[in-house]
């Protein structure tokens, strides 16, 4: 694509040499230049792609986009443009031919239940017959081919190849788990959506976002985005109303309002729920009739994901038939109340949750099945919202009749200071320090850095007779654990498996 094509409607501000350039790619990573691509420098939290200009042209750059010009280089274009990480976005959404348009393009957005809702989403649309892609926290998948995912809402370059690619493949609907980073970075500019979904809010990402005002913001900012029509069709935002934000975001939104929850005002609602240890059963009411749900999913946190893609399918005109099979048919979401198979018949439960609010309904869950002890193993992300730690460590404690104190991604931190602070919270829920060794007769909790010593230790000390059950949270789906600035393969799943092999 040439150079003065792609730029077209930018708001350019100076421009240097050959406008004409045949343009071969584009990216804001200078690793990934190739001969022929436009660089576009973004200033990010921790980098500043103006200090990679130099790079980027001996990589083979031909044309730079930028904000400021201070360097010159021979044979090569430059652009000032006043925002190039708002730039970014339309550019590669131009530079692939505007991948959304034509399609139906479903973004859901909100603390926690995304991938899950993702799932089963996917679940219902390929039931009606419709060539899925989902592009999300665990992975970017698309008529039988996955990748394993970098970001929840991937880079803009990336972002519109993908897309691309899963146009070019056939794909007529595609799921995208929007982040907060992602709507406040300006990631997603430039896509035509035909669906919003909002699950929940609660703490997290403080780290970034400083308030939770400004979390919430940027959530906001994918309902501002919307019209009341793409390409003649009506678009639609499926908002739970259950939570206090659905009201805020209803107002805003100049999009149709499809409302889901448990309460009398919602336009799609669960009645009569029966969960347990065999998932879920419940009464889907809609506006056109009643259909019965059944899942092996289980918990009132699952109620709610399985009520939010039915909501966004419902929107879609799909047959409340198909949606109940399409929900029947999905069994399991990868690090999401995952059911660990083990020797010892243990019943064991890998979670990804690493927010207080997510900690607590999944607890709270398995709370309800447990005859016997709960025992949970977490810890919390280093270079992260420390504010959460004590929080944690204060839900766990009140939730769980064991508690170990682990590591997560601790990244730069000190492994013991993360667990110094979480302990405050946990003391505070009443359990004492205690160590970990049979036979255990009380509640406490106990500090183990190594998680996978952590891990042993919660399995061996559970007794299936007595009905205890263990749940391993924070890292869910992911097989690894970043210490310091090293990523070492670790599987919670796996760690489970070995350590009820002997």
């Amino acid at each position: 694509m040439r150079l003065d094509y792609l730029l077209n409607g930018q708001p350019i501000l100076e421009q240097h040499g050959n406008e004409n350039l045949e343009i071969k790619g584009l990216t804001s990573d200078s690793r990934a230049v190739k001969k022929g691509y436009l660089f576009v420098a973004v200033k990010g939290s921790m980098q500043d792609g103006h200090r990679y200009l130099a790079h980027a042209v001996q990589k083979g750059a031909c044309a730079l986009a930028v904000e400021n010009v201070e360097d010159v280089f021979k044979d090569v274009a430059i652009v000032r443009l006043p925002n190039t990480r708002a730039a970014l976005s339309e550019l590669a959404s131009r530079f692939y031919n505007y991948p959304s348009k034509g399609m139906n393009l479903i973004g859901i957005t909100g603390t926690n239940g995304k991938t899950t809702t993702s799932y089963l989403l996917e679940s219902i649309l390929k039931e009606e017959g419709k060539n899925v892609g989902v592009i999300g926290t665990i992975s970017y998948s698309f008529k039988g081919k996955s990748f394993r995912a970098s970001l929840t809402t991937p880079e803009p370059t990336d972002l519109m190849k993908i897309m691309s690619e899963m146009k070019d493949a056939g794909v007529t609907d595609i799921i995208i788990e929007v982040s907060s980073h992602s709507l406040e970075q300006g990631r997603i500019r430039g896509l035509s959506w035909s669906r919003a979904l909002f699950t929940n809010f609660s703490r997290d990402h403080l780290d970034y976002h400083s308030t939770m005002e400004e979390y919430f913001k940027a959530k906001s900012l994918l309902f501002y985005s919307l019209g009341e029509e793409e390409e003649g069709d009506q678009v639609k935002a499926i908002i739970n109303m259950d939570d206090p934000k659905g009201r805020v975001l209803e107002k805003i939104t100049k999009a149709s309002v499809v409302s889901y929850g448990l309460g009398d005002n919602c336009l799609l609602r669960a009645a009569d729920i029966n969960s347990s240890a065999e998932g879920l059963r419940f009464r889907l009411a809609t506006p056109a009739g009643d259909v019965s749900i059944t899942s092996s999913l289980f918990g009132q946190i699952n109620a709610y994901n399985i009520l939010a893609a039915a909501a966004v399918a419902f929107s879609l005109d799909i047959d409340l038939k198909i949606i109940s099979r399409g929900i029947s048919r999905l069994t399991l979401v990868p690090g999401r109340l995952q059911p660990v198979k083990n020797k010892r018949g243990l019943s064991v439960f890998v979670d990804y949750a690493h927010s207080p609010d997510a900690l607590e309904k999944v607890l709270q869950t398995l709370r309800q099945l447990t005859k016997g002890r709960l025992i949970t193993v977490f810890g919390c992300g280093g270079d992260r919202d420390r504010g959460k730690r004590p929080d944690m460590g204060r839900v766990a404690g009140s939730c769980s009749d064991l508690v170990i104190i682990s590591s997560d991604n601790p990244r730069g931190e000190n492994q013991a200071e993360i667990a110094d602070d979480i302990e405050p919270g946990v003391k505070e829920s009443g359990l004492r320090r205690v160590e970990m060794s049979l036979p255990l007769k009380e509640k406490g909790y106990e500090i183990i850095l190594d998680r996978r010593k952590a891990i042993h230790t919660a399995v061996n000390i559970a007794k299936k007779e007595d009905g205890d059950i263990v749940l391993i949270a924070g890292k869910g789906h992911e097989n690894y654990q970043i210490i310091g600035n090293r990523k070492r393969y670790f599987d919670d799943v796996e760690e489970v498996a070995l350590a009820t092999s002997s």
